[in-house]
């Protein structure tokens, strides 16, 4: 007979884990800019993989099966500070079409890779675009539940 390792209630989350969740993140006015409660199954990710920036991990450590929790996190440790480097200048007459002010356009870097920017402002010869991240310098509310922790190393794993 095969079974799965069926996870501890009482196993927290730690980097590795396999973690079933569902959360919503919203600015600090309250209002919500992304959701997975709308989902009939819970998102899973593994602790460490990316998916989740560096500050929404920390909140989830030390979480199990059960848990919810609410946190505030500052700019630092969700989209990061806004940073006026990160605002440059182009010649208008080089967009075509014509850049509209709060449009996000495509751009590409040095090294051929995709990056958005927001048009901040037209000018007649000098259209400002914002690449700093739509949320950047924004405080962040974090909302999560968890329903199920598999630890590190045991995703998949068959006892037989």
């Amino acid at each position: 007979m095969t079974d799965f390792i069926n996870p501890n209630e009482e196993t927290r989350i730690e980097d590795g884990a396999k973690v079933d969740l569902h959360f919503s993140v919203a600015i600090e006015n309250g209002v919500e800019i992304d959701n997975t409660r709308s989902r009939e199954q819970p998102v899973s990710l593994v602790m460490g993989d990316g998916s989740l920036l560096p500050g929404f991990e920390k909140a989830l450590f030390g979480l199990r099966a059960g848990d919810r929790r609410t946190v505030s996190l500052p700019p630092e440790d969700a989209f990061g500070p806004w940073n006026i480097e990160n605002v440059q200048k182009f010649d208008t007459i080089k967009f075509d079409p014509a850049p509209v002010v709060g449009h996000m356009i495509e751009f590409e870097d040095k090294a051929k890779q995709s990056l958005f920017g927001v048009i901040k402002t037209i000018g007649e010869d000098i259209t400002e675009v914002d690449f700093n991240h739509p949320l950047a310098g924004k405080n962040i509310t974090f909302e999560v539940e968890i329903f199920k922790v598999t630890p590190a190393g045991q995703q998949g794993i068959k006892i037989i």
